[in-house]
């Protein structure tokens, strides 16, 4: 195995999340770790498992869920204006929403909402930015003739701050953190798409054609993440490179050198999975990604006391995702979701193949971060400062 593919694995990031794991236990991080808090925490889990999907019915956790908010799909809305399509079609125009939405998922800050007028409801955080990129794409906004429901390198690239403050709805009473960031990085898939051996027509969704071509009609999920690593790698600006390639989201510790997490080409990973399943496509060992280092997640392990500051006056830092405290927070996000993972899967007497983490996430440990830190903090912010540029969490 090349650098480059073992970085661009699950392996590389749950062995350096292990490492984190170990070097906080031996208490040379800024953590301490509180195992006696784990059993409360996956309680917690379990509750909030049994009140969202009593059934045990659980998607994935996926993008696809915050064009759902408000008991109304909107998936439904599209697949009414694409169902003359053939299969492998409306799953690329299902593709060209939902990469550019993924990467205008990052925090939108705690005073900005969107008014969907379509239903006459208010949404914020995720849902809303899901809901905000969901009107964005129908409009025909990112296409080259401005009316497709396409996304393109042409229409990406024409992006403008502008149009993301139009169709989000931003104003001075109502602020979108990270405007400029998620103009970038969707002007930088524009760009990226001009790699026509992935992209043949230019298209996000053309990333389905490469990856037929190289595995068939089954597709590993680790080979998917890789097409998703490979393929948008470019547009993360400013960060490490190997030989030339970009790395995404992997950062550099002082002490313990690479840790990668991948946290939103997983989370693109996921959101990808049902459209290929609707085409006929299998996709297998979908239960080998990781959890997503991201502040609902961390954020539980914080807010219930799994781990703590050892210097209290760190809550009162704004800290960027290159710091060294950061890294290790996401790091030890990763190893304990597995841990709440495995310890949820034998609850409910599930394998990980049938209840792999992409339901733990989505049933539980997701919206239990969310709800604990709406008990704690007014507006249910992050447990600590984040400094975001609209690229990572």
């Amino acid at each position: 195995m090349s650098d480059l593919d073992y970085i661009f694995s699950p392996a590389c990031i749950r062995d350096g999340a292990k490492k984190v794991f170990e070097e906080t236990k031996a208490g040379k991080t800024h953590f301490s770790y509180h195992p006696e808090k784990l059993p409360e925490t996956v309680d917690f889990v379990m509750e909030t498992i049994n009140e969202n999907y009593p059934d045990l019915n659980i998607p994935f956790h996926s993008r696809w869920g915050h064009f759902r908010p408000g008991k109304t799909d909107r998936s439904r809305w599209l697949d009414e204006k694409i169902a003359q399509l053939d299969p492998l079609e409306r799953a690329r125009v299902k593709w060209d929403l939902v990469i550019p939405s993924v990467l205008l998922d990052a925090g939108a800050g705690p005073g900005w909402k969107y008014y969907e007028k379509e239903t006459s409801k208010e949404y914020s955080r995720s849902e809303g930015l899901g809901v905000a990129s969901f009107h964005l794409f129908m409009s025909g906004a990112l296409s080259t003739d401005g009316r497709s429901l396409q996304a393109t390198a042409t229409g990406l690239k024409k992006v403008t701050p502008a149009l993301i403050e139009k169709f989000f709805q931003v104003s001075a009473a109502n602020p979108l953190v990270g405007v400029e960031g998620r103009t970038n990085l969707l002007r930088n898939l524009g760009s990226a798409l001009e790699n026509r051996t992935i992209f043949k027509d230019g298209r996000p969704g053309n990333l389905i054609d490469y990856l037929l071509l190289k595995h068939g009609k089954t597709i590993p999920a680790t080979a998917l993440l890789r097409g998703v690593l490979d393929g948008l790698g470019p547009i993360w600006p400013g960060r490490e490179t190997l030989n030339g390639v970009n790395l995404g989201d992997a950062w550099r510790h002082s002490k313990y050198g690479l840790v990668a997490f991948h946290k939103l080409s997983q989370w693109m990973t996921y959101s990808l999975v049902e459209p290929l399943l609707e085409a006929g496509v299998t996709v297998t060992g979908i239960e080998g990604l990781t959890g997503l280092p991201e502040y609902r997640n961390g954020g539980l392990l914080l807010d219930l006391g799994v781990l703590s500051f050892k210097n209290k006056r760190d809550l009162e830092v704004a800290w960027g995702p290159e710091s060294d405290l950061i890294i290790e927070w996401r790091a030890l996000t990763v190893f304990l979701l597995d841990v709440i993972g495995a310890e949820v899967q034998k609850r409910l007497g599930k394998t990980p193949q049938e209840f792999p983490l992409a339901k733990v996430l989505e049933g539980g440990t997701w919206w239990a971060g969310r709800k604990i830190a709406a008990k704690v903090r007014d507006g249910g912010a992050p447990p600590l400062n984040i400094k975001s540029d609209g690229t990572v969490f």
